[in-house]
This record gives C-alpha cells, structure tokens and sequence, in this order.
C-alpha cells in the first residue's frame, strides 16, 4: 500500500496484441467498507476510498439531510476496524430521532448513492430552491477543467476515481477531492467546505462523472448554484436540475460544454464577445 493508503501494489501481465506477456506491477486503488455510526447505531455502510472520511462524515451527513448545519454535530472520530472504518458521529438530539424515525438503512456500493430506501418517494427527494445570484463566464467553466487533472493525485496513479472539485467564480479550484465512488467523491467536497464555512452559494462544483439524480439531490441539498459534469447528465437528474433552479452543465470538455437548465448563470467573457 501506498504512504497516503489510496492505493496499493498489484502483479500484473501486460499482454501485446502479438500475444507477447510482460510481467508487470500497478498500483490499483483502495476501497473498503467504512460504517457512518451515529450516537452510537450504524446507520449506513458504504464502500468508500479510505482518505478524508472527516470530510466524508460530515458532507454526508449535509447532503443526506441528517444534519440542517455544521454545528448539530457535536463529536466526529475515525475509528479503524480489521473489516474497513467507523466514522463515529455525535449529533443533536433532536436530529438522531429524526434520524431513527426515518429508519433508513443504507449498503452503498461504488455505484449507488440511494441504495435500500424504503419508499419510491424516498428515493427522489424533493430539492429545496436553490438561493443563489451567482454567475460566472464561459471562461471560468474551461479554467476549472484544465486545472482538474493536475488535482487528481490518486486517479493519476491508479486511473479510476472520481473527483469533485470546488471553484470561485473565476473557475479557480479552491478544494478537491476524490473517491472510488463520484457521490463519495462530492460528499467529501461538501465536508471539507463545511469544515471551513465556505459559502456554497458562491461557486460551482465540477465533478468527473456523469450528472446522475443523486448528484443534483447532493448539490442541491446545500445550495449549490451550479454543477459541471465530465460526463452526460440523466433525465431525471435534468428534470430535477430544472425544477430546483440549479444550473447543469454537461459534456464538458477542452473544446465545448452544453448547458441544459438554467442558462442564467453563464455568460461570454468580453474577450470571447470581442474576438
């Protein structure tokens, strides 16, 4: 395993199109279990890459609806098991009863960020309007993705995590982080912002996979303006991006991105209207 434990080393054969095998070594990522325990009862299991799981407790717990703010979680620890990690949250009273009427049981996979709800209305949760004046150029969105790659320690190593980054309206990356799951991925993005209060009404999010309905559920439930995605959006993460005011941008490359919903908050810079 690495010095960071991101990844790990792994035999391998590289085999040629000529049938020629080359004995060979890569570095392939770490995922393990990692339990979110709150007060005292396991609420949700998920496989998750074992790096910021401060920031993974708490986003998680924002974007999930478990906690309204920062300050209802009084106590967070790390604890390291033979099987994975605990992240073991203390939170407000009134909140964990929230919490066990919900009686909500989660086993996540890489995959799957709503895995084991137990109704169909559970599973879209209604998006709160998003309160936000913030807007940007086209020329914030195109610096923001040419500054990601350079930010992706661990996907350079093993090329497969994902990656949620937060950017200013200039498109500056401010924060990134990653994971082998891309709703893990944002969930640590929106822990380690809120462990800074950082406004998230001020900014947009990239992220390296597609605009999936969690995603916009997750990015919306904190107040984010506005998400690019690498990748194509769902239709039902569309229709959510639409109703709650957010702005989706997606298939967003070197040379061209689309935006789907609320155009609003993108505008041509002076030097792109002068050229």
């Amino acid at each position: 395993m690495t010095a960071s434990g991101a990844a790990s080393l792994a035999k391998a054969q590289r085999i040629a199109r000529d049938g020629v095998a080359t004995a060979t070594t890569e570095l392939v990522a770490e995922e393990e279990p990692v339990a979110l325990v709150y007060n005292g009862v396991s609420h949700a299991v998920m496989m998750a890459s074992p790096l910021d799981l401060e920031d993974f407790g708490l986003g998680f717990s924002l974007s999930e609806g478990i906690l309204a703010a920062k300050a209802e979680l009084f106590d967070l620890a790390v604890v390291r098991q033979e099987a994975g990690a605990e992240i073991r949250m203390a939170i407000a009273l009134d909140r964990f009863a929230q919490l066990r009427e919900r009686r909500r049981s989660l086993i996540g996979r890489t995959g799957c960020g709503i895995c084991g709800v137990e109704s169909l209305a559970d599973a879209v949760r209604k998006a709160a309007p998003i309160a936000s004046g913030f807007s940007t150029d086209f020329a914030a969105v195109y610096h923001a993705l040419g500054q990601l790659p350079r930010l992706q320690a661990v996907n350079k190593l093993t090329h497969s995590v994902h990656a949620a980054a937060w950017c200013d309206a200039s498109g500056k990356i401010v924060l990134a982080r990653e994971d082998v799951g891309r709703h893990n991925a944002l969930d640590k993005l929106i822990g380690a912002m809120a462990w800074r209060d950082m406004d998230f009404r001020d900014g947009f999010a990239v992220i390296t996979s597609r605009c999936s309905v969690e995603m916009v559920q997750k990015a919306a439930s904190v107040g984010m303006p506005m998400v690019v995605a690498i990748s194509a959006p769902t239709a039902l993460a569309h229709r959510l991006a639409e109703s709650c005011g957010m702005t989706m941008v997606a298939l967003a490359r070197a040379d061209s991105f689309m935006v789907l919903t609320h155009p609003h908050r993108l505008v041509q810079s002076r030097e792109q209207a002068a050229s």
